[in-house]
């Protein structure tokens, strides 16, 4: 008599998946899911080299050149400039090529009229529907702030200065203001940049940077508007400064 086995055969395996082939963990399939588009690197990258000077203003841009700079096909290089465009960052013009565009006073001024109460909003939503876990991510930025406001460290501001932004983004679940935020960060580091070794104070700016982290991470609204406006006024008298420079 033949024996039956009680182990399922690997035929009768194969067909409950259908194919045979193993199905991605989960946390893997999410995880691809959440890796940024090539477009998205090729923005992050030419954003961020435009916004700390290494492609500086009045640069002609090659859609060629960034292509083999950065190694990414001039699709996703075209899509990024493209959005750069909208930003303020780049300017397109027809036949004559893409430009870094100039940073204006007038135009940062204008900038912040409207980032004050976008940010005070920002802020305030922030500290009103973050989550514990939330609270506990905007502390670390806070001490990581004042670490930097203590040394004068550059590199950590800039990091946490992003970090800061993005983590008020999510907290305030509202992707209206995100992308509002979003069209002014890009002129607004950019502006920085070019002028606060002249006309800066890395330790006042990480300060009040880190004083927006503390009201938030606290839950308190009405600390976090009022820190959101002493960064503005800071930023505004900032940039006043550089006239003349």
């Amino acid at each position: 008599m033949k024996q039956i086995s009680s182990k399922p055969s690997s035929r009768s395996q194969k067909s409950k998946t259908g194919t045979g082939k193993k199905t991605p963990p989960a946390a893997l399939t999410s995880e691809l899911a959440d890796a940024p588009t090539l477009a998205e690197q090729a923005y992050q990258r030419i954003e961020e080299q435009i916004i700390t000077l290494q492609l500086a203003p009045g640069t002609i841009l090659s859609e060629n050149g960034l292509s083999e700079s950065l190694e990414i096909g001039r699709t996703p290089i075209r899509e990024a400039l493209q959005r750069l465009a909208g930003e303020g960052l780049v300017q397109i013009l027809p036949k004559r090529g893409v430009f870094v565009t100039e940073t204006n006073i007038r135009t940062q001024l204008r900038l912040l009229e409207l980032r004050r109460e976008v940010q005070r909003l920002l802020a305030t939503l922030a500290a009103e529907r973050a989550s514990a876990e939330e609270k506990t991510g905007f502390a670390r930025i806070e001490a990581g702030l004042i670490r930097a406001a203590e040394h004068h460290d550059e590199a950590l501001f800039a990091q946490l200065d992003r970090e800061l932004d993005e983590r008020m983004w999510e907290a305030a679940r509202n992707e209206f203001i995100v992308k509002t935020m979003a069209l002014m960060r890009g002129l607004s580091r950019r502006f920085w940049f070019e002028h606060y070794k002249r006309a800066g104070d890395l330790p006042l700016a990480a300060t009040l940077h880190a004083k927006i982290a503390k009201a938030i991470g606290k839950g308190d609204a009405k600390g976090a508007a009022v820190a959101s406006d002493r960064l503005i006024d800071y930023i505004e008298s900032f940039s006043r400064e550089t006239i003349g420079q």
